[in-house]
């Protein structure tokens, strides 16, 4: 997220360093509120005593990260959401029929649904004794 508004004499090492010490903690090219606020903080330990930072960008700023920090949970959120959603979608195939294509034969299979596992990233559905991964099913019928 850009920082708009931020003035004042913040140095590039200053910047660097915060930058730098987020990466070690967490590998992503996201700014997070601990940058954000590492550059306030050093924003303010920097800036010209004799003409200090306009309180209304401080309070742009802290808007800001107010907002980040609301749409950063709002996606948190969403992904519990549909993560509860595909289990609940996967455990509803149990005692169906259902169908898919095998990609070892590339042939049509159809068998009852009789078991869920949510033990890896993809959730997976027992058909005919063999697991099958959620997305592969290509329809489903009441047995």
């Amino acid at each position: 997220m850009p920082l708009s508004g931020i003035t004042g004499s913040v140095d590039t090492a200053a910047q660097a360093a915060a930058l730098a010490a987020n990466s070690t903690t967490k590998k992503s090219q996201t700014m997070d509120s601990e940058v954000f606020m590492q550059l306030l903080v050093t924003q303010l330990r920097n800036q010209d005593p004799s003409s200090p930072m306009d309180t209304n960008q401080m309070i742009s700023q802290q808007t800001q990260l107010a907002m980040m920090e609301q749409v950063t949970n709002q996606t948190t959120t969403a992904n519990e959401n549909f993560s509860l959603q595909m289990r609940i979608a996967a455990a509803n195939l149990v005692g169906k029929q259902v169908s898919y294509t095998d990609a070892a034969s590339g042939s049509a299979v159809t068998g009852t649904a009789t078991a869920v596992s949510y033990a890896s990233s993809v959730l997976t559905v027992t058909v005919n004794g063999k697991e099958v991964d959620l997305d592969v099913i290509s329809g489903i019928t009441t047995a």
